[in-house]
C-alpha cells in the first residue's frame, strides 16, 4: 500500500473529512515519526510496532567490483519491530 492507497482508504472509510484534510494529517504523522527518530527517539504504536534508530559502527567493507578494501562510515538506520498482535494477526492463518 503507498501513502496515496492509504489516503484514500481512510477518506473512504471517514466520509465526513474532506480529502485535504485526510492527506494532512497522513503527512502530519509520518513527519512527526521522522522528527522523533531524527531526535533518536523511540515511536510505539500499540499493537502495530516500535520504530527506532540502530547505530551502525564504521568498518572496513569491500568494493564488490573491484574487492578493494574501502572505508564505511558509521551510521544510523530506521528499525521496525512489529507488535505482539500485528504478528499474531499475521500468523493467525498458520
Amino acid at each position: 500500500m503507498t501513502k496515496s492507497e492509504l489516503i484514500q482508504r481512510i477518506a473512504e472509510l471517514n466520509p465526513h473529512l474532506y480529502h485535504r484534510d485526510v492527506e494532512r494529517i497522513v503527512g502530519t504523522i509520518f513527519e512527526e515519526i521522522s522528527a522523533a527518530l531524527a531526535r533518536g527517539d523511540r515511536v510505539e504504536l500499540r499493537g502495530f510496532g516500535a520504530f527506532s534508530v540502530k547505530r551502525r559502527e564504521a568498518r572496513i567493507g569491500r568494493n564488490p567490483r573491484t574487492g578493494e578494501a574501502v572505508h564505511v562510515d558509521e551510521k544510523y538506520i530506521p528499525f521496525f519491530k512489529t507488535g505482539k498482535l500485528l504478528r499474531e494477526r499475521l500468523n493467525a492463518g498458520s
